[in-house]
């Protein structure tokens, strides 16, 4: 399997381990990201691996998206921001409906888009240390893209809290409201994915990708619709004042000065 520029994969037949590297950026997803991700998972479901660990390299596992990738938000066209939205929330949906089992290997912070990447997996495995949250409102966009995964692991109550507040939880709470399978020390994080692999690869395989599709199959009608409807919303937040305003805001490391008018 081939070694990629924001990927790194090692497989050794039965197991895949996906890194994100960009340690510089902190593992920040970019469009190039998304489209090596999605070649590397097409070839593991076709390959011989039986289970894939995702991961980070450096402190981070991933910051959210990619500073020129935000940037550019805000003077794309409407169909550049369609067909964006559409490529992430495709991504997203991907990682949930994969047929084969996967481990997030969460070693830092995992936030926004990051966040989904680590807590659409199968099982999220975190380091004390990790960190999660969906911040987006703080620079005034919306998580619309993952928003209809988190409700459904965590609950409309949680969801409302995590996405309006925008806060950071540590690796603990983030376990006590499931959004975390299990905490484990910083050093056995791997050596911890791989034995969780372990347990999955003794399973029957067939069991394991029925089961797995069974439990698709079962929400993938809503999740569709719902995606459609996260699209949408997506897109249209792009052109408010205050997405202009919280992107200029964060470039420039000051305050926000929020107007307070949706686009609608």
């Amino acid at each position: 399997m081939p070694s990629d520029t924001t990927i790194k994969v090692y497989s050794d037949a039965t197991l895949a381990l996906i890194t994100l590297n960009r340690p510089e950026k902190r593992n920040a997803i970019s469009a190039t990201m998304i489209a090596e991700l999605l070649a590397a998972l097409k070839d593991v479901e076709t390959g011989s691996e039986r289970v894939a660990i995702i991961t980070g390299a450096g402190k981070a596992f991933c910051a959210g998206m990619d500073l020129d990738a935000l940037k550019s938000l805000a003077t794309q066209s409407p169909e550049q921001n369609l067909a964006d939205a559409r490529r992430t929330a495709g991504f997203f949906r991907r990682l949930w409906s994969f047929p084969k089992p996967l481990i997030a290997a969460v070693n830092g912070a995992a936030l926004a888009g990051g966040c989904g990447i680590a807590t659409l997996c199968d099982f999220t495995l975190a380091a004390p240390e990790a960190k999660f949250g969906y911040t987006e409102v703080r620079v005034g966009f919306m998580p619309a893209l993952v928003s209809m995964f988190l409700e459904r692991q965590v609950g409309e109550k949680l969801a409302r809290d995590l996405f309006l507040t925008g806060r950071i939880l540590d690796a603990a709470e983030a376990k006590a409201i499931g959004l975390v399978t299990r905490v484990v020390p910083a050093e056995q994080l791997l050596s911890s994915a791989r034995e969780l692999a372990g347990t999955l690869i003794a399973n029957s395989p067939g069991s394991v990708m029925a089961t797995k599709r069974l439990l698709v199959r079962a929400s993938e009608a809503e999740i569709d619709r719902r995606i459609d409807m996260a699209v949408a919303e997506s897109v249209a937040i792009r052109s408010t004042p205050d997405f202009r305003e919280g992107l200029e805001a964060f470039l420039e490391k000051r305050e926000p000065r929020w107007s307070g008018r949706p686009k609608r």
